[in-house]
């Protein structure tokens, strides 16, 4: 499975056969070439997917949002929630280099009532979202939400499909997910040149689709060199995460990334998306060494996601050194999974 070519550029792909189906005369080719860039790359840009409407809604309501007095939006602040929902402001979020960062966020997932099930059930991560008493905010976000997340269940079969598997391998498990789409600010900062806004990183779901409004992402390719994503207003960018790079035991590859020379003001709309809470993620046989895997690692993807959010917040590392939380069992070190994790070791050390 060692077979990673190096690359100087990131494939854009139409991912409209994919959302018209297999019946798409088309389709066979583009999951090839989503299949391959995934393998090769961990990245891609994504076009014809028919949200621009939606992003223009969207991104009138989170500068709305931040342009709010603090005061107001802390009224929503994410420390306030049992379930990570809410306003991020800045410095709050620490990435793994250990410099916090340079900029401000208000995050959400599947907005469900206390009633549900699965909420009664104490699943964590799961439950209602925050809002502020902001006119027609709640149903610009959600209406982008409900849109990105139907995008991202066609691209999940792609994906099984592109290993040669049952289309529903991945699906099966996404139910209620804590998939999370956060609303990014980057203000405008001439001191930015040169330093990251996102330090080096890999996602930790199973893969993210991002909505960028100005450049600044750079890739890390096998070559040890950044490659910067070149900006096109109209795609999306998706790359793969943690937790698919272990299901597939490395053949889909999660690439470190970052932002970088923020000057101009700038937002960016992440769906992370992943699987249900409970579910164990492990090597798929068809992927496991030819010699077998005995001691495959395997982990809970919410365990894992809650596990990486707590070393990265400081209201969740407060709650830690105060004792009124703790890690979930068998807990990873923070940022220790994806291509570049020993590769980019020294850097991440807080």
């Amino acid at each position: 499975m060692n077979d990673q070519k190096s690359f100087n550029e990131i494939p854009t792909l139409d991912v409209a056969p994919l959302i018209a189906g297999p019946q798409d005369p088309a389709y066979s080719d583009c999951v090839r070439t989503l299949a391959d860039a995934a393998h090769h790359v961990g990245f891609a840009q994504l076009i014809g997917h028919g949200l621009e409407g939606r992003q223009a809604r969207l991104l009138d309501a989170t500068r709305r949002f931040f342009a709010l007095p603090e005061a107001e939006k802390m009224q929503v602040y994410i420390g306030n929630s049992d379930n990570h929902r809410g306003y991020v402001p800045f410095g709050e979020e620490i990435m793994a280099s250990g410099i916090p960062d340079t900029k401000e966020a208000f995050d959400l997932s599947l907005d469900l009532p206390p009633e549900h099930p699965a909420v009664k059930a104490g699943t964590p991560l799961l439950g209602p979202n925050q809002w502020p008493r902001l006119e027609g905010f709640r149903e610009s976000v959600m209406d982008y939400y409900d849109a990105v997340f139907a995008l991202g269940k066609v691209i999940f079969r792609a994906f099984a499909v592109g290993l040669g598997q049952d289309p529903e391998l991945f699906l099966r498990y996404v139910s209620t997910p804590p998939s999370q789409l956060r609303l990014l600010h980057y203000p405008n900062n001439e001191d930015a040149v040169d330093r990251p806004g996102i330090g080096e990183h890999t996602d930790y779901e199973c893969f993210t689709l991002l909505k960028p409004t100005a450049p600044g992402l750079e890739v890390f390719n096998t070559d040890g060199e950044w490659i910067s994503v070149p900006y096109d207003p109209d795609a999306l960018v998706l790359n793969i995460g943690d937790l698919l790079e272990l299901w597939t035991n490395g053949y889909y590859v999660a690439t470190s990334h970052r932002v970088r020379k923020v000057r101009q003001e700038r937002y960016a709309f992440p769906l992370f998306f992943t699987v249900d809470y409970h579910t164990e993620v492990a090597p798929l046989e068809a992927f496991k060494d030819a010699a077998g895997s005995d001691n495959a690692r395997a982990v809970v993807s919410g365990e894992h996601l809650r596990a990486q959010t707590m070393q990265s917040f400081r209201y969740m590392l407060e709650r830690l050194q105060r004792g009124e939380a703790s890690l979930p069992t068998d807990a990873l070190p923070y940022y220790s999974l994806g291509r570049e994790a020993e590769t980019l070791e020294p850097q991440r050390s807080r």
